[in-house]
C-alpha cells in the first residue's frame, strides 16, 4: 500500500488509508505501508523496497499534497514488478509541470501519460476512485473505465455516549439545539458563514441555538503557522458576529471523542465554499450517528444529496442567510428532521469499512487472476 508520509490526524487520505489497512488485515490480507515523500531518491527506495517484498498488488493511493505535489510517484509502474492498482483521490484540477498547455498536455494523454498522475492511471491494472465527479472526468481525458469505491465515516458510530456529559466537557448548555460541523477547519469549509447564520437565527429570538465546530485546524493543507493565523482570523469573525459565547471550537479531538460530541449535537451543517458532496468521510459521520444535516449545493451537484430527502441544501455557498434559511426548515419542522436524517442514515449505511475492504479484495483478486 504506497502512500504519503502525512498524519492521518493531518490528513483526510492518509486517515482513509490507515482505515483502510486496517480493515483488510482484519479480512485476511496482508498487506505492508509504504510511503513516499515524493523526491525521486524517496521514490526510487520504495520501488527497490517494493520489489524486494515482492507483493501481488501494488496499491497506490494518489492525492498530489500526499507527495508534496511531486509527480514523480507517477513512474512507480515503470519501476515496480506487480500490477498497480491506483486510487484517485483528488483530479481534475492540476499538472505537472503546469505551465504545459492544454492543448499540448492533450496531445501527451493521447500517448499515454497522464497531466496528474503521469503513469499511473495510464500503466493501472485497475484504477478507482471514490467519486462521480473523478469518475467522469477520468472516462473523458483517460479513456479508463474506473471503479467507483465510494468512502467509509472517518468516524463511525462507536457508540452512544452520555449527551448530558459530553455537553458538559464541551462547554455547551444542557439545553441547547447544538449544530455541529466536524472536519478539518480550513477556510475551504465556510465556518464563518455559519456563524453568520447562527446570528441571524439568535436574532430572531432562538436562544437555545449553539454551534459546535469539531476538528483541528493544522493539517496537510494549512501547516501550523496558517492554521493558527486561520483560527485567530475565523475566532474574529465569530465573534464579529456577536455570538462567540455560543460557538465551541473543539480542536482536533480523538475518534471516540469525535463520536460522542456528534451524538450530543441535534443537527450538523457542511457548508463548504465548493459545494458538499459524499466525496466527505466527515459528512458522511455525520449520516452514520443520525444527524438531520444541511449542506451547500455543489456544482454538479451530488445525486445522493437530496434536498428533503437525505439533506436540506442551502442552494449557494458563502451565504449566511441561505444556510440560515436551510437551518430554520430543519429547526421549524420535526417531520422533516426525522425524514432527512432517516435518508442520511441509508446513503451511509452502504459505506462500513468492512464493506468497502470487500470491495477492494475483490479488485485485487480480479487483478491477480489477469496479472
Amino acid at each position: 500500500m504506497v502512500q504519503g508520509g502525512a498524519d492521518p490526524a493531518r490528513d483526510g487520505v492518509a486517515d482513509y488509508t490507515a482505515h483502510l489497512v486496517e480493515t483488510l488485515r482484519e479480512s485476511g490480507e496482508h498487506v505492508e505501508p509504504v510511503s513516499v515523500a515524493g523526491s525521486p531518491a524517496s521514490v526510487a527506495r520504495a520501488a527497490r523496497r517494493i520489489r524486494a517484498l515482492g507483493p501481488d498488488v501494488v496499491h497506490v493511493q494518489f492525492a498530489p499534497s500526499a507527495f508534496g505535489f511531486s509527480p514523480w510517484p507517477g513512474l512507480l509502474p515503470d519501476l515496480v514488478r506487480a500490477p498497480v492498482v491506483t486510487t484517485v483521490h483528488e483530479y481534475g484540477w492540476w499538472a505537472s509541470p503546469s505551465w504545459v498547455p492544454d492543448r499540448v498536455w492533450r496531445a501527451v494523454e493521447r500517448r499515454g501519460v497522464d497531466r496528474e498522475t503521469w503513469r499511473l492511471v495510464p500503466r493501472s491494472a485497475a484504477v478507482l476512485t471514490t467519486n462521480a465527479g473523478h469518475e467522469r472526468t477520468l472516462r473523458e481525458r483517460m479513456r479508463v473505465e474506473p471503479v467507483l469505491v465510494p468512502l467509509a465515516p472517518n468516524v463511525p458510530d462507536l457508540g452512544p455516549a452520555p449527551r448530558t456529559g459530553t455537553r458538559r466537557r464541551l462547554g455547551v448548555p444542557d439545553d441547547a439545539e447544538v449544530v455541529a460541523f466536524f472536519g478539518f477547519v480550513h477556510p475551504v469549509k465556510g465556518i464563518r458563514y455559519l456563524a453568520e447564520a447562527l446570528a441571524r437565527l439568535r436574532a430572531e429570538g432562538r436562544d437555545r441555538l449553539h454551534l459546535l465546530v469539531v476538528g483541528g485546524f493544522t493539517s496537510l493543507a494549512l501547516p501550523e503557522d496558517e492554521a493558527q493565523a486561520f483560527r485567530s482570523e475565523l475566532l474574529g469573525q465569530i465573534e464579529a458576529a456577536g455570538v462567540a459565547e455560543h460557538v465551541t471550537v473543539t480542536g482536533h479531538l480523538p475518534e471516540k471523542e469525535v463520536s460522542a460530541a456528534l451524538h450530543a449535537a441535534d443537527l450538523a451543517a457542511f457548508p463548504l465554499t465548493a459545494g458538499a458532496t459524499t466525496k466527505s468521510g466527515a459528512l458522511l459521520s455525520a449520516f452514520a450517528h443520525g444527524l438531520p444535516t444541511v449542506v451547500t449545493r455543489a456544482d454538479p451537484p451530488d445525486p445522493e444529496l437530496v434536498d428533503g430527502e437525505t439533506v436540506v441544501v442551502a442552494p449557494t455557498v458563502r451565504d449566511g442567510a441561505a444556510l440560515a434559511d436551510a437551518l430554520r426548515r430543519l429547526l421549524d419542522d420535526p417531520a422533516l428532521r426525522l425524514r432527512v436524517a432517516a435518508g442520511g442514515e441509508a446513503v451511509g449505511a452502504a459505506r462500513s469499512w468492512e464493506r468497502i475492504a470487500e470491495l477492494h479484495r475483490k479488485i485485487y483478486a480480479e487483478v491477480r487472476a489477469g496479472a
